[in-house]
């Protein structure tokens, strides 16, 4: 079974068994179990429903396999003729989850 679901405010779609990289959950550690209520859609074929925005009482489990940081990204900005240049770097927060099950 196939379901839309919405995170971290990207929109996936996802099966049982998926891995999937998100931005990270707050307050969770490698093993716990997160409850995603934002279902967009489920089902295939036949059995398929859209919800108007979400499905009620839709959910997807998943356990968070890792956190981890992704690559950094340099942001530079400079002023030509003006003297002006600056560099940062940003390294993004992730979890790695994978998806357990998917309930309606």
């Amino acid at each position: 079974m196939k379901a839309t679901i919405k995170t971290q405010g990207q929109q996936f779609v996802v099966t049982e068994g998926d891995v999937l990289t998100v931005n990270r959950f707050p307050n969770t550690e490698k093993g716990n179990t997160v409850t995603i209520t934002d279902v967009l859609t489920t089902g295939e074929g036949d059995s398929f429903k859209i919800g108007t925005p979400t499905l009620a009482g839709a959910s997807v489990t998943a356990k968070i396999l890792e956190n981890k940081r992704g690559k950094k990204v340099v942001v530079f900005k400079k002023n030509k003729r003006k003297g002006y240049e600056r560099k940062q770097g940003h390294r993004q927060e992730l979890s790695v989850i994978k998806i357990e099950s998917i309930t309606l």
